[in-house]
């Protein structure tokens, strides 16, 4: 996993398995509702006005540790550009780094990174705004059309604002049903492709196999796995700084319901799956996790230890009525093109590169973002012989899954399911019992960064 994630304190968790891992990437989406209730610009977007260009001029990038090392690639496959390389946080471990040191520029007027790259997904809500934003529309002859349109589908989302694109996406992390297949076979089961089956089938593992799992419900992002894929609208944009937060909608009760049930009968646990307890204790009694496509290496393989040939991958789940199923996403990093970059041609061969190269994002720790590179990473996962069977044809139906009603925000999800539900679940209450509270909460943190709520 890079660490591409919502500021929360999954970062601080999962950074404990990257350094397993080594210099592995973790991977939000964005935007819209039953449809799409994100509004259509009421005009055509201003046209970008780039400052006096100087070919050839040195351009400076920030990247965190993880992706310094392509950006030294890079700089090694193109010995003609002049670089400057500056290592930082990328907003990771809920770091504010970006926004506030370009707040900083904006005041003094210059010290702008021409490329920055961000672990925090929803940092294209602040750096698209103002009179002159931080980040440049790469739609608007930064970027070619054509290399925006291999991007998969849903991908460029969090990165799109009245219109246009004001990043591009580094990967994705979009949620799958993990199960381990070795397990599923001695006990006799098939895997779900309802959640109603996967309710049915942690009741009948409570009795015929206590102590096994089939879910967590105490991860920081668990709110992105198990209510993203219910299609909660637990913050859908409906327009411009406005947001509908409803988590009595039926299609976020229909989930603490199913997690309630199996939370009390012991198959969905309140552990994280990174403490200590839990990876000593449990995960080697995990049957089935729904979870992002980077728990194949970073959590199965580094972290739990799970020998090869165990563990799978199958589609999203729905739920009985649905016509569809739709899934989360816990994580994506995201590439800017600084507004006041005076080689902006540089800035955007460097950006595409690190976004779409197989050289690059081919051999990444996580899914890329951009299709051809994803196909070239797939086979990559092949290779290594770890996984049951071929994750690829499922992590490349769930990449085109996630349900977009879930919006980029400048509030993270993960940090109030932290601070408002992991609590009242560890002192004896259920989902159903707290949706009130992380309704108030989660309005309340909007309200506080100028959002309107309905």
């Amino acid at each position: 996993m890079n660490n591409d994630v919502p500021v929360s304190s999954r970062r601080q968790l999962r950074h404990a398995a990257v350094a397993v891992l080594g210099a592995v990437s973790l991977l939000g989406l964005a935007a819209c509702g039953s449809a799409d209730p994100t509004p259509a610009a009421t005009s055509s977007p201003a046209a970008f006005k780039p400052v006096a260009q100087e070919k050839g001029s040195e351009i400076t990038v920030w990247a965190d540790a993880t992706r310094v090392p392509g950006v030294q690639a890079y700089q090694k496959t193109h010995p003609d550009v002049k670089l400057k390389i500056v290592t930082y946080s990328g907003d990771a471990n809920g770091a504010n780094d970006l926004q506030t040191k370009v707040q900083l520029f904006d005041r003094t007027g210059s010290g702008w990174p021409d490329v920055a790259f961000s672990a925090n997904v929803n940092d294209g809500t602040w750096a698209s705004q103002g009179k002159t934003p931080y980040a440049a529309p790469v739609n608007q002859d930064v970027i070619p059309q054509s290399t925006l349109k291999g991007f998969a589908d849903g991908a460029l989302n969090p990165c799109t604002f009245n219109g246009n694109t004001y990043c591009v996406r580094n990967d994705l992390a979009q949620n799958v049903l993990w199960y381990n297949k070795k397990l599923m076979d001695d006990f006799g089961y098939s895997v779900p492709t309802t959640w109603e089956e996967y309710q049915a089938l942690g009741e009948k593992v409570v009795k015929e196999h206590p102590g096994y799992l089939v879910g967590t419900a105490g991860d920081a992002w668990s709110a992105e796995v198990y209510f993203w894929a219910s299609q909660c609208p637990a913050s859908t944009a409906t327009g411009a700084r406005k947001v509908k937060v409803d988590l009595r909608d039926s299609k976020c009760t229909r989930m603490a319901k199913l997690l309630d049930s199996l939370i009390a009968k012991g198959s969905v646990s309140k552990d994280t799956v990174f403490s200590a307890g839990f990876v000593k204790n449990e995960a080697s009694k995990v049957l089935m996790l729904p979870g992002p496509s980077w728990f194949g290496q970073v959590l199965f393989n580094s972290t739990f230890k799970i020998p090869k040939g165990q563990i799978a991958a199958a589609s999203p789940l729905k739920f009985e009525g649905d016509t569809k199923n739709y899934t989360g996403n816990v994580g994506g990093g995201l590439w800017f093109v600084s507004s006041h970059s005076k080689n902006l041609k540089a800035a955007s061969d460097l950006v595409t590169w690190m976004a779409t190269s197989d050289a690059y994002q081919g051999t990444a720790g996580t899914y890329p973002a951009y299709k051809k590179a994803a196909v070239t990473w797939l086979a990559n996962q092949k290779k290594t012989g770890y996984f049951a069977e071929d994750v690829s044809p499922v992590f490349m139906e769930s990449a085109e899954l996630i349900w977009p009603g879930w919006s980029a925000t400048q509030y993270s999800q993960e940090a109030i399911y932290s601070s408002t539900v992991i609590p009242a679940l560890n002192s004896g209450k259920t989902l159903t019992d707290t949706l009130d509270t992380w309704q108030t909460a989660i309005t309340d943190k909007a309200k506080s960064l100028g959002y309107t709520v309905n």
